[in-house]
């Protein structure tokens, strides 16, 4: 199997309030602002002989606000070296808890955690923000990185808190931001093809088809992507068929150019080594179909991914030059650093024709102007079905994953109109993220429900999220795996 970021494992268990003393490592206690102590917590209070009540009449939590640690280091009477209070409600809803557990994973380093529970209703999201919380990306590291330790939670009922839940999550999410965090030298097209074959293990079926069948297929915009690099342009295609037998699947459509200097329409220095995140959508899709796979999902779910690399070269696709897509459509390239749109459509069409899906919806670190437009708060969301943009919105709120639908319409696509060929590949500096959007639309057939994730602002990350420290985030999995759970499995 290939390299993972190692997983916090989890393990749930009922209040037991003599095993507090001994636990090592970080021992957390959960208080309202109310200031009352649960068992759990009075227990603690005893052994650090009023420790936590003195900490608490101080007022330290008076000003608290949900998901704010504080830590009681070395405490008398325990084997812990710190005593972390998180302020939290008993009552939290599911983000809410989520979040105060990140807080968790963001102060437990590597060594063990018990988090004393019972009194949050939501205990297992409150788990799974601390889990999702404890990751570094140390791979490519020559330092020596301790083993990453278990993370313990106490709650009053074990049996409605899921360990084998959370952590099929935290697998695909930790899945994704390995993939996005690894350098391009290291993520070829050829090993992120091999790391999604070995997803086999997992139930997966996994079929990757190489340049000579997607020649075949006319795949002429896909392959013009990666002309210019000597890393063979790929299409890796997941099937996770849970559901009933013969029941059109969900199709999700990922871009992946493991790097992306622009190509002949190369991109500034400043920054250029940010694209080895260009592969996030495929990233997110990849760590999908895994959550999916490991809680063996009740749907059937198809994931494909473009896996492509943008060099300049003698090879290299020229601006001006028209290509032809699966579809049969001709496209003018006037920019060639507008890639990623060339992936996606022809991956798109071969999703449509091969597997006829109930509803398909594309990833893709795809442009500028959405960060410009929503930041690194929220992903642009578009659609051609109100039905399929407000369940996926439900599902990505509920998650905590910031999504906002954004507009299409007629004058937009007679922005991307060419006078040599069906299309142009862009439409001008206005309303960039839109007419990339209007661009994959010409590659939705009849029918499809549809719609499209600009996860340009969302993927990788200059400061720390909710969920994850800076660089890649892991956004859409956990959106992805609910909107399945609602709509294919509810």
């Amino acid at each position: 199997m290939s390299p993972q970021t190692p997983i916090a494992a989890l393990t749930v268990t009922a209040a037991d309030l003599d095993a507090i003393a001994e636990a090592e490592g970080r021992v957390a206690v959960c208080v309202g602002k109310d200031g009352k102590l649960d068992p759990a917590a009075r227990r603690v209070n005893r052994l650090t002989k009023g420790a936590l009540a003195r900490m608490i009449e101080s007022g330290a939590l008076e000003k608290a606000k949900s998901g704010d640690v504080k830590t009681l280091a070395w405490p008398a009477g325990m084997k812990a070296e710190a005593v972390d209070v998180l302020c939290v409600e008993r009552g939290a809803k599911p983000v809410e808890a989520r979040k105060a557990g990140a807080a968790l994973g963001k102060v437990k380093g590597m060594g063990p955690m018990l988090i004393l529970a019972g009194a949050v209703r939501r205990a297992e999201d409150l788990a799974l923000g601390a889990v999702l919380r404890a990751y570094t990306f140390s791979a490519r590291k020559t330092a020596e990185v301790d083993e990453m330790q278990g993370i313990t939670v106490q709650v009053a009922k074990p049996e409605e808190v899921s360990a084998a839940s959370v952590s099929a999550v935290a697998e695909g999410v930790f899945f994704t931001r390995d993939l996005v965090s690894e350098p391009a030298n290291h993520l070829t097209t050829t090993e992120f093809a091999k790391r999604i074959k070995d997803m086999e293990a997992l139930g997966l079926k996994v079929k990757i088809m190489e340049e000579a069948e997607l020649e075949k297929l006319g795949m002429g915009c896909l392959l013009s992507v990666g002309h210019g690099s000597i890393s063979p342009s790929k299409v890796a295609v997941m099937e996770w068929m849970g559901g009933a037998k013969g029941e059109a699947p969900l199709a999700l459509v990922g871009k992946g150019v493991v790097f992306d200097t622009g190509g002949i329409s190369l991109k500034p220095a400043g920054g250029m080594e940010d694209m080895t995140m260009d592969m996030g959508g495929a990233g997110v899709v990849a760590g999908a179909l895994r959550t999916l796979a490991l809680r063996k999902a009740k749907a059937n779910v198809v994931g494909l991914v473009g896996l492509v690399e943008n060099m300049p070269s003698d090879r290299a696709t020229r601006p001006g030059d028209v290509v032809t897509s699966m579809k049969g459509d001709t496209v003018e390239v006037i920019n060639t650093d507008a890639e990623g749109r060339l992936v996606l459509a022809d991956v798109m069409w071969y999703a449509q024709e091969t597997y006829k899906p109930r509803a398909m919806i594309d990833l893709a670190t795809l442009t500028g102007a959405i960060i410009v437009g929503l930041g690194h708060e929220n992903a642009g969301v578009f659609s051609n079905d109100d039905d399929l943009s407000r369940a996926f919105l439900k599902a990505s709120e509920a998650e905590g994953e910031g999504a906002w639908r954004m507009p299409m319409g007629q004058a937009y696509d007679d922005m991307i109109k060419s006078n040599i060929a069906d299309m142009k590949n862009v439409g001008g500096r206005d309303a960039g993220s839109i007419t990339a959007a209007q661009f994959l639309l010409r590659f939705v057939q009849d029918g499809v429900p549809w719609m499209h994730l600009d996860i340009a602002g969302v993927a990788s990350v200059k400061a720390d999220t909710a969920y994850a420290p800076k660089g890649a985030s892991g956004w859409g999995v956990m959106a992805l795996n609910r909107l399945v759970a609602d709509m294919l499995e509810g």
